[in-house]
């Protein structure tokens, strides 16, 4: 997903593009720059005034004088650093507001995209980018315009009073900057190159995290522990390595523009004492030019450090927009049709889809009645789940086209549609939040007997009553406190409050024991009346619920029709049909086996 280094120029086009967050903060911009202009006028003011305080009151024994000038700096001093902390505050609000809104424009964009970008992409990359790039451009944010202007300002203001001082003085003291930027500019194309690498070593850390985690439990029992300790290790030293070489370029890049103005200012030093003696500047004059030297001195340094912060800012940003430029394979339609308010029977008709280069669906014809039970059967990778993420459009058909109640599902709008069907997934997802907050995620404004209506159905209010806290019970993690079991007919529940017109079940029963399974069942057979249901399985005890079953192999259908046609036709259905009578037969078998076993023990 990595792109080609970018130039510097290439790398500061991403900051104009970067701009349309700050346009809505206009006003709060106008009054900071304002608040900046005033601030360092003020700050102007300061060193010329140590000019009269030496030639007027010091020197001229002017005690009026002296008491006056000395005045005037407290109150110059003071007014400046109120100003100047307005200034900050009000861009430190208009910096973090404008990066936020890009931080949410960017998460807004990933809910956009397809399940097949997310397969392909690294967890820990995707947070990194989000996280920490957005969070180096609001670093790099919060002191590049304030720093620029203020140091600009003054950069400008203090060349200003010094030419009036004395302009031989003022060559003197500049005519060593361009060394210093010289040498700021060759070290600025490694350090953008190291920076990127920092960047991608970082998400490559961050990734191994969030896959170590979430595999702890393999981890521990495959005993791989000092395995995976070894790998984390190598990921952080590549990014301590990194990070190190970044630092002494960086270094470099500071240290030596300032080592040459640093001699700048001792060549001012010399022959502005040379000038005091030959009668041509004032002692006052000298210290008020050194005061600006002083001032000229730091602007110049902090812009050439904010020049590499910048260059370093620019590659965050073009992490943030690589992800912002992926298109969307889905995209709402700029005028949908609307839909019913409850949706009815869905037709696809010659549908194919791809991923890549794999056909996953092949010129598939069907039908989905309204108030239908439809059962998919089929091998692993026979496109099931596939066709179920079609009808929610997580992607669209390479060819032909799927309609519900004769509406072209692209031409729909994704809220309306989308709002209308619930899937419950193989493996449901819950949150670390109570069970009453799982259930009511599709409806937060339900109340609680609205959920505990819909447990019920889902053949789960019993347990969650015997725990403790009932629905105010923390699940933890993904569900980690509660069985496959339990977490499947919480997903139910949650599907059921939102009273969807198509309810998709995604293998439910897959991973669970027998008694697990005939809950689910029965609470699948609750809520299926009523509603057209999708039920994706490999379950011979849930076939037998079906009013329609469509069995696909290698993204084809190669049957589909009622149960008892399709067992009567001696093809899939039957044969599995047979072999699962068979397996029941001899469970029973070996029930009564044991049985006799311990009857005559």
């Amino acid at each position: 997903m990595s792109r080609e280094p970018l130039s510097r120029p290439a790398l500061f086009r991403q900051y104009r593009r970067a701009v349309r967050y700050v346009r809505p903060y206009t006003t709060s911009l106008v009054a900071f720059i304002l608040l900046g202009l005033i601030s360092t006028a003020l700050g102007l003011a300061q060193p010329y005034m140590s000019r009269f305080l030496v030639d007027d009151a010091l020197l001229g024994h002017n005690r009026r004088a002296l008491l006056i000038i000395a005045s005037a700096m407290v109150a110059v001093a003071v007014l400046s650093s109120a100003i100047s902390f307005a200034s900050s505050y009000t861009y430190l609000r208009l910096s973090t507001s404008s990066l936020f809104d890009m931080r949410l424009d960017l998460y807004r964009h990933l809910q956009r995209l397809s399940p097949r970008f997310f397969a392909g992409r690294k967890l820990g990359d995707l947070v990194s980018r989000i996280n920490n790039d957005i969070g180096e451009v609001q670093r790099v944010a919060s002191d590049a315009l304030l720093s620029l202007l203020s140091n600009v300002l003054f950069l400008v203001g203090s060349i200003g009073m010094m030419l009036w001082l004395n302009w031989q003085l003022t060559i003197v003291s500049v005519v060593l900057l361009p060394i210093s930027i010289f040498a700021l500019r060759h070290y600025q194309g490694r350090l953008v190159l190291q920076t990127k690498d920092i960047r991608q070593r970082s998400s490559d850390l961050g990734s191994f995290l969030i896959e170590s985690l979430m595999g702890l439990r393999m981890t521990v029992s495959c005993v791989a522990e000092e395995r995976e300790a070894f790998r984390f290790r190598r990921f952080n030293d590549g990014f301590i390595q990194a990070l190190l070489k970044t630092q002494v370029t960086s270094f470099l890049a500071g240290a030596l523009p300032a080592l040459v103005l640093t001699f700048a200012t001792s060549l001012m030093f010399l022959y502005g004492g040379w000038l005091v003696f030959a009668g041509k500047l004032t002692i006052g004059g000298l210290l008020a030019f050194i005061a600006y030297q002083a001032k000229l001195l730091s602007p110049v340094q902090n812009l050439l450090a904010l020049y590499t912060n910048l260059l370093t800012g620019g590659v965050a940003l073009d992490r943030v927009f690589e992800l912002m430029d992926i298109p969307a394979e889905v995209r709402e339609p700029e005028h949908p049709t609307p839909l019913p308010t409850r949706l009815g029977t869905f037709r696809l008709k010659d549908v194919s889809f791809s991923y890549k280069d794999a056909p996953a669906i092949e010129n598939i014809n069907l039908t989905i009645t309204k108030g239908s039970f439809c059962v998919l059967l089929g091998p692993s990778g026979s496109g099931k789940s596939t066709l179920a993420d079609m009808l929610l459009r997580y992607y669209d058909p390479d060819s032909g086209a799927i309609t519900v109640d004769g509406v072209d599902l692209r031409f729909a709008g994704l809220a309306e549609l989308r709002g209308q069907i619930a899937i419950v997934e193989q493996v449901p997802y819950l949150f670390h939040a109570t069970i009453e907050e799982n259930i009511a995620y599709g409806r937060p404004d339900a109340s609680l007997p609205e959920i505990r209506e819909c447990a019920k159905a889902a053949n789960i209010d019993a347990f969650i009553m015997s725990l403790p806290d009932g629905y105010a019970t923390i699940v933890g993690e993904r569900g980690a406190t509660l069985s496959v079991g339990e977490r499947q007919r919480i997903a139910i529940a949650r599907a059921l409050l939102r009273n969807p017109a198509l309810l998709i079940l995604d293998e439910p029963t897959a991973s669970l024991d027998p008694a697990s399974e005939a809950a689910v069942s029965v609470a699948l057979a609750r809520v299926s009346e009523g509603r057209t249901t999708l039920l994706i399985t490999h379950r011979h005890a849930l076939i037998e619920m079906a009013d329609q079953i469509v069995v696909l192999d290698k993204g084809r259908v190669i049957e589909s029709g009622s149960p008892n046609d399709l067992i009567r036709s001696g093809g899939y259905v039957a044969k599995h049909m047979a072999s699962h009578a068979g397996l029941r037969q001899l469970e029973s078998n070996a029930s009564v086996e044991k049985a006799l076993e311990k009857a005559f023990a």
